[in-house]
Order: C-alpha cells, then structure tokens, then sequence
C-alpha cells in the first residue's frame, strides 16, 4: 500500500529540488522514489504549489465508493475462503 505523505513533506521535497540538490540525493535520502519525486515535481509546478486535491463528491458519488469498496473486501475474503476450503479439502485425501 502506498505511503501518504503531508502536504508540507511534499513541498519540502519540491523545495529541495528546486534548491539545487540532486534527484538522486534526494531520492537516497528520504528513502523516495525517484519517479514519484518527479510526479510530485510536475503536479507542484503544475498546481502553483498545491499538492492538496479536493474533489467534491455528492452523497451518491461518495455513496457508491463506499459500496464498491466493500465490494472489494468482500471479494477478497471470498477468494481467500475459496483457497483455504481447497487447501483442505485436498489434505484430507
């Protein structure tokens, strides 16, 4: 799962760039990848400094997010039921 970061992180690290140090030591020393420290780059430069998205949703919108993603848990832990009543099933014989 990918890591959240504050806004303030991000603009530190968009801060540094533009300070003059390298992707790479950048990269090496807060532990980043170097393709989302670019992302992060582009997305600053492109929002005026703002990193923060805020979408608004309506109560439908949120709604079936919220739906969809109880969805996914639950086809999850069918999948993992599945697997164990195979595991089983086949170890008995």
């Amino acid at each position: 799962m990918a890591e959240k970061y504050e806004n303030e992180f991000k603009v530190m690290i968009v801060e540094l760039l533009q300070s003059g140090q390298s992707l790479n030591s950048v990269s090496s020393e807060y532990n980043l990848n170097v393709s989302m420290i670019r992302k992060r780059h582009k997305s600053h430069e492109e929002n005026s400094g703002n990193f923060t998205t805020t979408s608004v949703l309506s109560k439908d919108q949120k709604r079936i997010r919220l739906l969809e993603k109880g969805l996914r848990n639950v086809k999850l832990e069918r999948d993992i039921f599945k697997k164990a009543v195979s595991i089983f099933s086949t170890s008995g014989k």
